[in-house]
């Protein structure tokens, strides 16, 4: 039976004193969501979640992520994957660190990598309208990215379906937003720059009748942890994520 140490990767970490601005820059570049956090003797703090650095928008900042620091999903080195799903699930994160016995991090399980193996053991049933999120905030491609920016900052949501005439045209998520070229000075200097300018496309969308099974192996696919769920007008109805998915099958 697999356990956490078999996905165990290396995942960046930072003191609780450092600076915001380098943690933005790990996670804008890099493909972490959340990095851990550690004291002066590598044991586990918490861990920071890409939204909080996105609250930091100056350059030359010299905040420190103490503030920013949130509980984490913890595991032992032998914790069975399902108990690692389990964990991040109830924490609602994208990671979770294996500590020793003394707390100090050892690495960490990528909710990204451990989903399509948790998928692979399970005969998920159920359509996608069961467990979908009902009612999720959009935007528009009109909207200015600072209105955008303001809303994932506030409420935590991983990406927000773009929405014309109540059709789905694209998604804009965190890591468009730090991605993009100029960002923060956009953000910085309230600028114009609009969310048709760095939102994705194609949309890949599944519909509230569709089965879970469906929605879990387009996530797997297309390496996306959000889809939006449309009805037979292209009309958005719903969104469901990994931590749906996962809430499906492993109660």
């Amino acid at each position: 039976m697999k356990v956490a140490t078999n996905l165990m990767r290396v995942i960046p970490t930072l003191r609780y004193d450092e600076y915001a601005t380098k943690a933005r820059s790990v996670l804008r570049d890099d493909v972490f969501r959340e990095l851990f956090v550690v004291d002066e003797r590598n044991r586990l703090k918490g861990y920071l979640d890409i939204s909080d650095v996105l609250r930091v928008v100056d350059t030359k900042s010299n905040v420190t992520i103490g503030g920013f620091v949130r509980e984490a999903a913890t595991v032992a080195p032998e914790t069975s994957l399902h108990e690692v799903g389990l964990a991040i699930l109830d924490a609602r994160t994208n990671s979770a660190a294996i500590v020793d016995e003394d707390g100090a991090l050892l690495g960490g399980v990528l909710f990204s990598e451990l989903f399509p193996v948790l998928i692979s053991r399970h005969a998920i049933t159920g359509r996608v309208g069961d467990v979908m999120s009902q009612d999720p905030v959009t935007c528009t491609p009109e909207d200015p990215v600072l209105k955008i920016y303001s809303l994932i900052v506030t409420s935590g949501f991983v990406a927000f379906p773009v929405v014309q005439k109540k059709e789905v045209i694209g998604l804009l998520s965190r890591r468009d937003l730090l991605r993009a070229g100029g960002i923060r000075s956009t953000v910085k200097n309230q600028a114009d720059t609009t969310v048709e300018r760095v939102m994705t496309t194609p949309v890949i969308s599944v519909t509230p009748d569709d089965p879970i099974a469906t929605a879990s192996r387009l996530m797997v696919e297309h390496d996306i942890s959000l889809l939006p769920v449309i009805d037979e007008r292209r009309h958005l109805v719903g969104v469901i994520d990994r931590h749906d998915v996962l809430s499906s099958f492993t109660r």
